[in-house]
């Protein structure tokens, strides 16, 4: 019940209707009236105010997911507690997040991106709750996630409500979401400059974007929260570092290698295994969970550091605290872990989880390299410290912000040519052997398809979104083949649209359904289309893309789909007007 009132106050919240506890609704719209006109003037004080609020935000997220779980799982409790707390807190969340908060799954970077390209800006009030209240709850129960990239969305939230409660234009709410994901980095991490870096580099995809200073003054906000509310304490107290040997650079080389194929294992092992819990039927969502919380259960029995971020063993580690062979293992278990846990599809982000698994690595590499050359290598911190870069490098594509980010966490200019090296060699491996990123990855799992930098940049170029036409009649996808061909016999058009329940499917020629009543024409065209996968294009995308696809697949129309949903069809177009808007003037069928 008490649910059902929540959702109904938070769903009235977002229509902008009136309810009793809505106090500051009406003052604020007033302010919103005031101040419609002055858009330029108020986005840099929005600014301090989204940078306020994150700052609150993420010490609450702080202290939710350290404190609660260092009392509910301490290291030397009872085992019953480190295998049922996770179970319980998987199933639990697990159904929270199916039944009232269905946007607050997973790690928040992607979705946040979505909201930049896709959705308009928009996140909703609920969103914003359901992901800071489930994520504290996943996290304070010993699933091994991370809580930056939940902030990131809270942060994204705080911005897109505020932005659309003030009436701000969709650009301007959109130009806030950097804002809000900066300021959460920024207090996440205590690091100001490295929060910039990524909101322009992994949000943006551009150092160069015009709300750099609006970015910059939420983030050194937050940080000032940061700092006033939990003192001024790093994330991690490292001893200073200074190269010892010139023969280092190589070991540092060997870690990036390290680093990249760890961040390719840990990127295609969790792509792999969401990709089969996403193919299982809808109803079974909301037990999803419990998969990655039994699996850390049974591995929290026996080892109990895999519970919980862990950054507290992380830094046992950079101050040479740890024994090998724990290292070691850590590094396996929270490899599979971490991806059980998230591709199952509980709340949490991969930033802390890359951070604790790359210095593991990194001691590796530095204790077996201090054993065989102790007189011309540092102490295994150094290398732990530098792993940490070269793996998040790796799994997340940000190497500016890495470097920035381990350089603010130290405060050790010594260690940037090493962490740079190591960065520049684990970057190349990993998109090397897994070209896609992530996130962006993520998203396509999800049915949305984020711009790339090349899409965004191309604004001065012909767009399908000017020659784009409404979508014509589709085939039906359990139409059998020979229905198909008699349907098509009486129209001038060779290529059609299949679709199901989820929309457009797949796209069919008559060549291909020629070819299939050969071997029996009773198939259905849902068989001939099936897979994730099909020839599609987006309103923003060039129309040389389109001519090559169409090309590519032996087609002449190809659908227009939304970014936010890759089954929603949003028009067509057609070979005869690409060349028509190209000037070939060709006699066709379109």
């Amino acid at each position: 019940m008490r649910y059902a009132l929540l959702e109904h106050s938070l769903e009235m919240s977002e229509s902008g209707q009136t309810t009793s506890g809505s106090w500051w609704r009406t003052p604020l719209s007033h302010l919103a009236a005031r101040l419609h006109d002055r858009e330029d003037q108020v986005f840099l004080v929005l600014a301090l105010v989204i940078g306020a609020l994150t700052g609150l935000a993420v010490v609450a997220f702080i202290l939710l997911t350290e404190r609660a779980g260092m009392r509910l799982y301490p290291v030397g409790g009872a085992r019953w507690r480190r295998l049922l707390l996770p179970v319980g807190g998987s199933l639990g969340i697990g159904y929270l997040l199916y039944r009232y908060f269905p946007n607050a799954r997973g790690s928040g970077v992607p979705q946040t991106k979505a909201a930049l390209f896709a959705r308009g800006g928009r996140i909703t009030m609920r969103t914003v709750i359901g992901k800071f209240f489930c994520t504290s709850a996943t996290l304070a129960s010993g699933i091994p996630l991370g809580r930056e990239g939940p902030a990131v969305q809270v942060g994204a939230g705080i911005a897109s409500v505020l932005g659309r409660r003030l009436g701000l234009r969709p650009e301007k709410v959109k130009a806030l979401l950097p804002v809000g994901a900066a300021a959460a980095i920024a207090a996440a991490f205590n690091t100001p400059l490295a929060a910039v870096l990524f909101a322009l580099e992994e949000i943006m995809g551009d150092l160069h974007a015009s709300v750099l200073g609006s970015v910059v003054l939420a983030s050194a906000t937050s940080w000032l929260v940061l700092r006033l509310v939990l003192g001024n304490n790093p994330l991690f107290k490292v001893p200073q570092y200074q190269l010892v040997h010139p023969l280092e650079f190589g070991v540092y080389a060997l870690l990036g290698v390290a680093g990249g194929l760890v961040s390719v294992a840990f990127t295609k092992l969790l792509l792999g295994m969401r990709e089969r819990f996403l193919r299982f039927p809808q109803n079974t969502v909301w037990f999803q969970p419990v998969a990655g919380g039994l699996l850390v259960g049974l591995m929290g029995w026996f080892v109990p550091q895999v519970l919980g971020v862990g950054y507290g063993y992380v830094g046992d580690v950079l101050n040479g605290r740890m024994a090998l062979n724990l290292m070691v293992l850590l590094v396996v278990l929270k490899l599979f872990a971490v991806t059980t846990s998230y591709a199952s599809g509980n709340a949490g982000g991969i930033f802390g989880p890359a951070l604790f698994i790359g210095a593991m690595l990194g001691g590796v590499v530095g204790t077996v390299a201090h054993h065989l050359l102790p007189a011309h290598t540092a102490t295994p911190g150094a290398y732990a410290l530098v792993g940490m870069g070269a793996v998040f490098a790796g799994i997340v594509r940000a190497p500016m912000t890495s470097v920035v980010m381990i350089f603010e966490m130290t405060q050790d200019y010594a260690v940037i040519v090493p962490l740079m090296i190591a960065n520049l060699v684990s970057l190349f491996i990993s998109s090397r052997l897994q070209r896609e990123p992530i996130y962006e990855a993520l998203a396509v799992q999800d049915g949305i398809h984020l711009p790339t930098a090349e899409t965004r940049h191309r604004r001065d170029k012909r767009q399908i979104t000017r020659i784009m036409r409404a979508a014509p009649e589709s085939l039906p996808a359990e139409m059998t083949v020979e229905e198909a061909l008699q349907k098509m016999g009486s129209s001038e058009s060779r290529t059609w649209l299949v679709t199901d329940r989820r929309g457009v499917v797949g796209v069919v020629n008559l060549p291909t359904l020629e070819r299939e009543r050969a071997e029996g024409a009773a198939k259905h065209l849902g068989e001939l289309v099936a897979g994730p996968v099909f020839p599609h294009v987006h309103a923003d995308q060039g129309l040389d893309l389109a001519l090559e696809r169409m090309g590519a697949n032996q087609i002449e129309i190809l659908p227009v789909v939304s970014r936010a949903d890759v089954h929603k069809l949003e028009g067509i177009v057609t070979l005869h007007d690409v060349l028509d808007s190209y000037g070939v003037n060709m006699p066709g069928r379109a």
